[in-house]
């Protein structure tokens, strides 16, 4: 074999590029060598090239079945649509060597088709555009059932263009766009997009790649929906044995709770044990509440349907206490009725055995809160007493809540005294569920400025804004009504530090507030959960800190590897958020632009375009370029 040939296989060994192949002959030639001599050279590099091509095609090949393999393995094992989905996408992209791809999907309710899946995209204009059926390439292809490519959409007079859809694109920056349909039988549901931002060609077995991948996509839709549709029918199946298991059993059940509830009352068992107890035994979730009374008080006792519920009043010595409701048991045995009115009476009976104490206790750790708001110069040695007695934390970091029930508009009474009664009674029962929950979690309340004011410890790693949503969801569920807490920042062991409980109060009060001016009517916050909102509401002016939970991780990226993420940002909106007006800013090319934009993606998450996450970004970029200014002056 010759030196020659010996070359040409090195170079295949090595998968040397295309323009290395010419080597030889050229060195050949220089040495002189004769006509027959360069002739067989020249055969042996074409020779050589088609071994290249063919072993190119190969590889290219086995990574379209590879990723074709793990497809059809994500669907072996599908549990998330939207992820599989995604993943299609991902791989026909990074195989196509598209710089975008996306998939979108009828809507046959709207009569348009939507985005479904997008890769690549910086647009938020392209990622949120609909399209009526039959416009644009992607309505060819629904129409059609068939494959349409374009090398220069703009230039293209085979698809029906509209402002909506060139605007969306132009936005983009696309040029090339390859689609195939996603289909069902002869049902096509969708379609899968690759495309690119300058011109290109699209081979033929390009084309044959995205319809095996769009193939798989349809499978993963059918799959989902054939999922779905089981677990319905299972869900039907264990309900109807649920009844025939609850019926056959009716009597233990009764013998049961009858048990359950002597040993309750000999105890000292609670009302919540109560509803636990028969809970468990009827199958059903039992509540008890101090509203839905009033409609079986003059049902002498018994248990009464109301919708899909029932309720049994809890009452004694004419005096309506309350109900106990049961859900998620429309069709009550009687014998199980009669289970609900017997948990009643014991509830009343437990009720009255504890109200003089439990009043007593209200009242005690209420007038110590009203201290620590009113009189902050009383004796601290006393005060820690009186909250040892009444089991309260006083080492531990505290936050004021203030807490109001607000009711849904059109529920108002027919006149104001009417609406006044109604009122009174409501800060009665707030101020009643906010004293145990008071109690439960070693911490004070207070009726106070027509609501309740609590003053409850942080657990370990619990910060004021998740304390707030808990105490908004079980007052609420307790009250059956929506009741809003605004929560103040932590306070350092209050009952040594009384001077600083008002004004946290009066911080969690400004929270409140917002919140009912933001119409979160029933919802749980505090001032780091309103964004720049929260700098208002705040006692403290967190600037450094709300620019750092906004934005720290691109200044922090920037910083780290000299780009240029944050001036990107800025000129991103300066340009009304339209990537191709972004270029023109920076002078730079459409794809640096998009590449930023997607390193920004992943540093704020997905969902950093969207209208209340791109106002605060910008915010909080202003704040960070105010500050570099403060500084550098």
């Amino acid at each position: 074999m010759s030196h020659e040939h010996v070359s040409y296989l090195e170079l295949l060994a090595r998968g040397a590029a295309t323009e290395a192949y010419d080597r030889p002959v050229l060195l050949a030639r220089a040495s002189g060598a004769g006509p027959e001599e360069l002739a067989g050279l020249e055969e042996a590099k074409q020779l050589a090239l088609r071994v290249r091509a063919e072993l190119e095609g190969r590889r290219r090949r086995e990574a379209e079945l590879s990723a074709l393999f793990a497809t059809a393995h994500d669907l072996a094992g599908l549990r998330d649509l939207d992820a599989v989905l995604r993943a299609i996408v991902q791989r026909a992209r990074a195989l196509l060597g598209t710089e975008v791809a996306y998939l979108s999907l009828n809507d046959p309710a709207a009569g348009d088709t939507y985005m479904r899946v997008t890769e690549g995209s910086v647009s938020a204009r392209f990622q949120q555009v609909r399209l009526g059926m039959g416009e644009g390439l992607g309505g060819l292809v629904a129409q059609t059932a068939r494959p349409y490519v374009t090398d220069d959409y703009f230039e293209d007079p085979r698809f029906q263009h509209t402002r909506t859809i060139d605007a969306a694109v132009r936005d983009e920056g696309l040029v090339a766009i390859l689609g195939v349909p996603l289909s069902l039988g002869s049902q096509v549901i969708g379609v899968l997009f690759a495309a690119d931002r300058r011109a290109r060609v699209f081979e033929r077995e390009q084309v044959a790649l995205l319809g095996s991948f769009a193939a798989h996509a349809a499978v993963a839709i059918d799959t989902a929906n054939l999922l779905a549709e089981t677990r319905s029918a299972l869900a039907e199946l264990e309900r109807a044995n649920d009844i025939i298991r609850e019926h056959s059993g009716v009597i233990e059940r009764a013998s049961e709770v009858h048990d359950r509830l002597s040993e309750l009352v000999l105890h000292g068992g609670g009302v919540h044990d109560v509803a636990e107890a028969v809970s468990e035994v009827l199958g059903g979730t039992v509540e008890f509440t101090e509203q839905g009374a009033g409609a079986v008080r003059q049902a002498g006792g018994h248990a009464v349907r109301e919708g899909e519920d029932w309720v049994a009043t809890v009452s004694a010595g004419g005096e309506t206490l309350g109900a106990l409701v049961l859900h998620g048991q429309p069709d009550l045995d009687p014998v199980d009725q009669r289970t609900l009115e017997r948990a009643a009476l014991v509830t009343s009976l437990l009720l009255l055995a504890r109200r003089s104490a439990g009043e007593a206790e209200q009242r005690v750790r209420g007038e110590l809160l009203d201290d620590l708001l009113d009189a902050p110069d009383r004796d601290r040695r006393l005060l820690r007493e009186r909250a040892a007695r009444l089991r309260a934390d006083s080492a531990a970091p505290h936050v004021v809540l203030a807490a109001r029930i607000d009711r849904a508009e059109g529920a108002a009474e027919t006149d104001a005294a009417d609406a006044g009664g109604r009122e009174s009674a409501d800060r009665q029962r707030l101020w009643s569920a906010a004293t145990h929950l008071a109690a439960t979690r070693h911490g004070l309340a207070s009726a106070r400025d027509g609501g309740t004011v609590l003053l409850l410890p942080l657990g370990p790693g619990e910060k004021a804004a998740d304390l707030a949503r808990q105490t908004a969801r079980s007052l609420g569920g307790t009250l059956r009504e929506p009741v809003t807490v605004g929560a103040s920042a932590p306070v350092r062991a209050p009952i040594d530090r009384p001077d600083q409980v008002a004004g946290a109060y009066e911080e969690a009060r400004r929270c409140l507030d917002a919140l009912r001016l933001l119409h979160r009517a029933g919802q749980g916050a505090a001032a780091e959960d309103l964004g720049f909102l929260g700098l208002l509401l705040a006692d403290s002016r967190d600037i450094d800190g709300f620019v750092d939970r906004t934005v720290g991780q691109v200044v922090a990226y920037d910083l780290r590897r000299g780009t240029d993420l944050v001036r990107t940002l800025d000129a991103y909106f300066a340009s009304g958020m339209s990537p191709a007006r972004t270029k023109d800013e920076l002078h730079v090319h459409v794809n640096t632009v998009a590449q930023r934009l997607e390193r920004v993606g992943r540093l704020l998450g997905p969902d950093w375009q969207s209208p209340a996450r791109a106002l605060e970004i910008q915010l909080a970029l202003r704040l960070h370029a105010l500050s570099d200014a403060v500084t550098g002056s």
